[in-house]
């Protein structure tokens, strides 16, 4: 029996939830993805004894849950990989430039396998709540199983993007055919999909986002009729994929690994791609086409990162994209009609994620497909033969929902996690979140948020923004445990301040007109609408660079006792 076996069946006996100080650990940390794994494999390697708690059988987190067919990463796989940057697996080599899933889970756990991470997590277990004991400046978990553990400092790395939702429509549950949410596909024998055959069978996606246009083209290749039921049309760009050889890689990244991670953390977002100097007015007409054409026909995010830069803030500029972006759709669906109804009309380019594609508006220039547009026909009810919206019922075998998450916030809000006073973080959360550096949350002593709301790696490439989060983090527990201190939390003034810089850098962009994923809305009583940021706008460099800041200043900003 392992140190953690012992210490989880001393929890599990204790009385009235009150361990001995023998079974305290030093640190929990919530999810077993890329982020969380590192963290525990940080703070293990620095001398704390530390716990992880994962929902799932196995570690992955994204790349454990999603494993629909046609997902994969939209950032570069050498640019995203930073344990083969950082030299925890350097050997590591890609076969895609843009990876599937499957490559993806055999990377996180041939990572895990180089850390023996597995030893210090106990999976098929979900933490359910999270009470901080003033008495004893514990925070006291509750897990499914019935058992209970306690903690100095709590980590949650719970995702960004993990806390699935379901449509709200009647009848769902009375659907006879096959149903299936992205995130929660059956499992196949290589840890990605399992193979559903969709041919000759009547099938519906709901959802058009990036996930929805990653699934859409693989349904298309063999259904007998494909409906996709669109709610809000998005800015979609050719994804760009291809075969990778090392020589390839390496003549993409460079030879020194090293020196290609120093550039990554130089960039806005750590993606490999720099903002143009210039403004979009400053171009003549001809100059803006040709940058366009050569973004469009780029891999990846290069149309929306390597822009002019002020894409997100000028809408003169932004239009001038976005018009040539439309064009390119009319030029790749027949149907004039349906080019019309999969431009959108209600955001700007880059003012909600840019889904990446594969030949997902050539589908709706096949026979078999057909485009449902809930702005004109809205769904009425799921019946037990198919979907009805308010003009006709459309007969289906299969139906796809892909509708996202409760972003940000949503995995946090699933946990009963209560702070100093017993006050529930959803209720001091619920017109939007309120932390210092996104880190921490005031009143919610040694608990700390990776990657999530307002903090520099949520808007990022979290391969490599997560994990230079989790080394920040790591060394201020050992700041904290070197001087003998037993919490911390953020000085009132400082969150004010933080969090209003996060909101006023927000309303400086285009972002601020756009409902999308890292946008909390909520609806007062007078019937007003307000929304809020739930992440950090600014650049990732700028953030770390204050993050440094305060800590070479004693940690400013935080209260440490």
């Amino acid at each position: 029996m392992t140190t953690i076996d012992k210490i989880d069946r001393r929890n599990a006996a204790a009385p009235n939830g009150h361990e001995s100080s023998q079974s305290v650990l030093d640190a929990v940390v919530i999810g077993a993805g890329i982020t969380g794994m590192y963290q525990t494999y940080q703070l293990r390697e620095a001398g704390f004894s530390v716990q992880g708690y994962e929902a799932g059988s196995d570690i992955g987190g994204t790349w454990y849950w999603n494993r629909y067919p046609g997902c994969r990463l939209d950032t570069e796989s050498y640019a995203y990989g930073y344990f083969g940057l950082s030299g925890v697996i350097p050997e590591w080599q890609w076969s895609e430039r843009f990876a599937g899933q499957p490559e993806l889970l055999r990377y996180l756990r041939h990572a895990a396998e180089k850390m023996d991470i597995r030893r210090s997590y106990r999976f098929n277990v979900r933490v359910t709540a999270a009470h901080f004991d003033e008495s004893t400046n514990l925070w006291r978990l509750r897990l499914d199983d019935g058992t209970q553990a306690a903690c100095r400092y709590l980590l949650t790395a719970v995702g960004p993007l993990s806390a699935t939702r379901m449509p709200n429509i009647p009848g769902i549950e009375t659907f006879r055919g096959e149903s299936f949410h992205s995130s929660r596909w059956p499992r196949g024998e290589d840890e990605g999909p399992r193979e559903v055959d969709f041919t000759g069978k009547r099938v519906g996606v709901i959802g058009t986002g990036a996930t929805g246009v990653q699934i859409i083209p693989i349904v298309a290749r063999t259904a007998k009729t494909l409906r996709v039921f669109q709610r809000t049309p998005n800015w979609c760009t050719p994804l760009g994929n291809h075969a990778l050889t090392p020589e390839l890689m390496a003549q993409l990244r460079g030879y020194d690994s090293e020196a290609f991670l120093r550039f990554l953390k130089s960039t806005p977002t750590a993606f490999p791609y720099d903002r143009n100097d210039k403004k979009a007015s400053q171009a003549t007409e001809e100059e803006r086409q040709a940058l366009f054409e050569s973004l469009y026909s780029m891999p990846g995010y290069g149309i929306w990162l390597s822009g002019y830069r002020d894409l997100l803030t000028s809408k003169t500029s932004n239009a001038y994209l976005a018009k040539f972006i439309a064009n390119k759709i009319r030029e790749r669906v027949k149907d004039p009609k349906v080019a019309e109804k999969l431009i959108p009309t209600n955001h700007a380019f880059g003012t909600r994620r840019v889904p990446m594609e594969t030949n997902y508006y050539e589908v709706y220039n096949q026979p078999n497909a057909r485009l449902v547009d809930l702005r004109e026909t809205p769904i009425v009810e799921v019946t037990p033969d198919g979907i009805r919206t308010s003009d006709e019922l459309h007969e289906l075998d299969v139906i796809v929902f892909a509708t996202g998450f409760d972003a940000v916030t949503g995995s946090l809000d699933r946990i009963d996690i209560r702070g100093k006073g017993g006050v529930a973080l959803k209720d001091v959360w619920k017109d939007g979140p309120t932390t210092y550096l996104g880190l921490q949350i005031a009143g919610f002593p040694n608990l700390f948020t990776l990657v999530g709301a307002h903090n520099g790696a949520s808007f990022c490439n979290i391969g490599v923004c997560g994990a230079l989060q989790v080394e920040w983090v790591t060394r201020m527990i050992k700041y904290l445990r070197d001087r003998g201190s037993a919490l911390v939390e953020p000085d009132t003034s400082y969150q004010e301040r933080w969090t209003e810089k996060v909101y006023e850098d927000y309303a400086k962009t285009l972002l601020r007109d756009t409902d999308a994923w890292w946008v909390k809305t909520t609806t007062g009583p007078d019937g007003q609408v307000r929304r809020r940021a739930l992440i950090y706008i600014g650049s990732a460099p700028e953030y770390r660079a204050l993050c440094d800041e305060m800590a070479a200043k004693g940690y400013e900003g935080f209260v440490v006792r």
